[in-house]
Parts: C-alpha cells; structure tokens; sequence
C-alpha cells in the first residue's frame, strides 16, 4: 500500500538493548575534552562479514570537510558504505565526507557505516584519526575483547523452511505451502518519522492474536535508512536497536508458526515526477524504485542476519512504478530488472537482478520475491524480465486493491496465470476502501481454486477507508472489511 497514515500516529514508546555490538569505549581524562571522539561499533556479525558503524564528534574548530582514519588489526576487509567515502589501503581505512555532510561544526556529530570481511578475528581498531588529529586521546582507550558472531535468529522456530518446487513453495518435507495471512504496516514508518519501531504493539498477545485469525505468515514492511542507522533517523531507532526490533518480532512471528516476510518498503533517492509520494530524498514514502546507493547494503545485511533461517522470506521492494517515469513499457521493465540510469528517475537505480545478486552473495537461499511494475499490478512481461537466481528460489509478488488496473477475473486470468504456471505467485498484498470485503472475497476464490498466496492488508487500527485496516483492537477484533479475511482463513486452516 502506497501511503499508510504519517504524523497523526498514536506514538507507541519503546526500548530495546544493544545485542551483538561491540564498542570501542571513550574515555577520557577527568574534567578534559579530547579534540574529538570517535565511537566504533560492530551492529551486526556473521561467518565471514560484520556491519559497522562510526559516530565522530568534533571538538576542534568549526571544519568544512573531514576525514577519519584507523587501522583494521585483523585484515578485516571494507566492502561497502554509505554517509561517507569508504576506500582502504592495506590494514588503513579512510571514510571522507560525502559533499552534503562536509560541514562539521564544534561540538557537532557525524556517523556513517559500511559492511566488511572478517576471518579468524574481528578485533576493534583503537586508534582514530580525524583529519590528522588523534581522537580519543586524554588516556589509553580500555581494550575492548574481540567480539564473538551474533547468535543467529531462531532456526526456524516452528515455522516451516520455505524453497520453490517448480510453481509450488514447499517446506523442508517437500509438502506444499501457501502463505495466507496478513500485512502488520508501522516498521516502514514509524522510525523515520521519529516515534518508535512499530505502529501499534508487537508483544506476543498481539502476535497470538494474527495466529488466532488461523493466519500463517506476517509480512513485515522495513525501511532501509532505519536499519543502516542513516544520520537523519534517531539513534534509538535506527541500526542496531532497530535490528533487534526486527528480529525480536520475526521470533515472535515464529514461534507462533507463521512465515515472516521481510519486505523492503520506504527507501532513499528524490523522486518528483509522475505519481511521486513525496518530494523528500530520504525514505519516507513509496518512491518508484530502490537506489542503487543504499539499497543493496540493506539487502546484504539483512540476508547476512537471516540467512540462517530459512523459514524468513525476502520481498525485494514494495511497489516499484518506473513505469509512471517512463513513456514505454520496454524502458520499466528494462528499469525493473537492470536499474542504473533510468528514464524519469534522478537517481541511481537498484534493479531487482542487482537485489537478488545482494541476497545471494551473502550465501543466502531464503526465498524472494519480486513484485512486478504498477505498484506490483503489472506482472505482464515478469516472465520475458525475471531476475536470474542461481538457487532457484524467486517468486512473483502480486498486489491488488479494488482501484487498481489490474482487479478482474479476466485480467487476472490473462495476465498472472500464465505466471503461477512457472513460478509461485504470492499477492503480498490485497485489499479494498470500502469498509467491506466484497472485493477481497472475489480476490481469495480465484487465488484459492489455483492454490495461490494471498495477504490481507493491514493489522493495524486505521479507518478502513483509508488504510484499509483489518482490525479495529490489537486483540484481533476485525473491522467490517476485515471479517471477510478472518472468516475465511478460519474456514480454509480451522
């Protein structure tokens, strides 16, 4: 859904602990101020690679361009980054200003991240320097201990490990599974608007209460500046607490045997022409596709997070549009897949081949998938433009509201059946404005006689006519358009 509710939210308090990360204390002698400081930490670790993060204060004159040094004392690796130029010679790593953060006043902050290779040990650099001067400095830094790997997320729980048989998702006994359930919206939102993580609560009783509905997967919309911890997104709600958020609802969903969808939604990059959702370059709205400059960081942390469970899915990118940027068909689905230059879009592009080759480079074999142009209502040409994935694991992502396009019988018989019939089709999202489920009902009858996935949007308590919300209580009371979902998944896993 292209525009859930903004600033009028009920704010939804939160606080969760650091998990995994390890920092590079700060300490100084007492009643001194360094000339700056630096804090280093690792928000995330896996096999062969790890997520970083700098914060640099200055304490100095006023400076008009920067430049942080260290020296990695274990061969680690940089790879990518982001808020700063990365570049390494040898053990030295060097992140420069990028031309929009130059400016360093006193007293002022900067943080910027990266993702890099370890192996053997991953031991934290002691030693900073911003452009020349030594950070840290008014007494020896406290040897921090080399961190061990982040416990991986719960293997599974009792979720089932999904794979792609032919058009059929299976579990690891090779019985097939749709993934019937719903949306929970508030992850995309809320953390960059600077209220919380969630909309709404994410405890266990309102995770029981989606199961209650006899629903078996939750997809979770994400924001990729939230969970890179982007300069612009609150510290308490961006990376690594952001992250453990995450992952502490992915467990709960699990736990309760429901698949979770981890779906990219918001995302970086100005967009202001046709259809634009905004005029902001940060992620806070539904731009037409993701960005080649952050997008693919996301996507390989969160792979590298997930990659263990493979009971976790990956939907690449909510609702792309180039095709309202763009004057031909052949130009978005060109866009779709390649990215890079696109026609109409002022930014660099991530394509959805560019994404599949992020996930997969971490080793991760969680299924994807990739919904299709016109806000993932267009899977016309998705079969001549599909993503090529080595692990055979890619399905099509479908999403329908009783306004779009694509919302009839026959549209979806010329246009997605000839798509179930070579991959799994998953609608991520179905829904309708009326306040009543005469739509969606029709919707579920054709995806149920070809044995296709479907989920409702949304769990969350807005007004149905303009969210449209499923429930009006967290405890699982539907609205009038939500009793259509919650009778029938009931009637079909009852």
């Amino acid at each position: 859904m292209r525009h859930p509710p903004r600033l009028s939210l009920l704010v939804i308090g939160a606080a969760v602990a650091l998990v995994g990360t390890a920092v590079a204390p700060v300490v100084t002698a007492s009643g001194a101020t360094p000339a700056c400081t630096v804090e280093y930490s690792v928000t995330g670790q896996w096999d062969t690679g790890f997520q970083g993060a700098v914060k640099i204060t200055n304490n100095m004159a006023a400076l008009s361009s920067w430049s942080l040094g260290f020296d990695f004392p274990s061969g680690q690796k940089v790879t990518q980054g982001w808020n700063a130029k990365w570049s390494q010679s040898g053990t030295t790593v060097t992140a420069a200003n990028e031309s929009w953060n130059g400016s360093l006043a006193s007293g002022a902050s900067v943080s910027a991240g990266f993702l890099a290779s370890w192996s053997g040990s991953n031991a934290v650099p002691t030693a900073f320097r911003l452009n020349g001067t030594t950070c840290n400095v008014d007494t020896q830094p406290t040897p921090t201990p080399t961190p061990t790997p982040t416990d991986p997320p719960p293997a599974g729980g009792s979720a089932p490990k999904l794979r792609v048989s032919g058009n059929k998702l299976v579990d690891s006994a090779g019985a097939t599974r749709r993934l019937l359930g719903v949306n929970r919206s508030g992850g995309e939102f809320m953390c960059v608007q600077g209220y919380g993580f969630f909309d709404g609560p994410v405890d266990d009783a309102s995770v029981k209460a989606i199961a209650d509905w006899k629903a078996n997967t939750v997809r979770i919309p994400l924001n990729e500046e939230c969970w890179l911890g982007l300069s612009n997104i609150k510290p308490e709600y961006a990376g690594a607490n952001y992250i453990t958020a995450v992952k502490d609802l992915v467990a709960k969903v699990e736990a309760h045997g429901m698949t979770p969808v981890l779906d990219l939604h918001w995302t970086y990059g100005q967009y202001t022409g046709n259809s634009a959702g905004c005029s902001d370059v940060h992620a806070t709205c539904q731009k037409p596709m993701p960005d080649a400059q952050y997008t693919p960081s996301f996507w390989s942390s969160v792979a590298s997070t997930f990659k263990d469970d493979q009971a976790v899915a990956f939907d690449l990118f909510n609702e792309p549009y180039p095709d309202r940027a763009t004057s031909t068909a052949t130009q978005a689905w060109t866009c779709w897949r390649d990215g890079g230059t696109c026609p109409g879009i002022s930014y660099q592009v991530a394509g959805m081949q560019s994404l599949v080759d992020a996930v997969r480079g971490t080793g991760a074999k969680n299924v994807i998938l990739a919904g299709g142009l016109a806000y993932s209502n267009d899977l016309s040409q998705w079969l001549t433009y599909k993503p090529s994935d080595p692990t055979g694991n890619l399905v099509a992502a479908y999403h329908v509201y009783n306004f779009n396009t694509c919302a009839s019988e026959s549209c979806w018989t010329s246009t997605l059946a000839p798509v179930a019939a070579q991959v799994p089709l998953v609608a991520g999202e179905i829904g309708e404005n009326t306040c009543s489920h005469s739509f969606v009902d029709t919707v579920m009858k054709w995806f149920d006689d070809r044995g296709l996935s479907y989920l409702g949007w949304t769990w969350n308590t807005w007004d149905c006519s303009s969210g449209p919300s499923l429930i009006s209580n967290y405890d699982g009371t539907p609205t009038s358009y939500g009793i259509g979902l919650r009778d029938h998944l009931r009637a079909l896993n009852g």
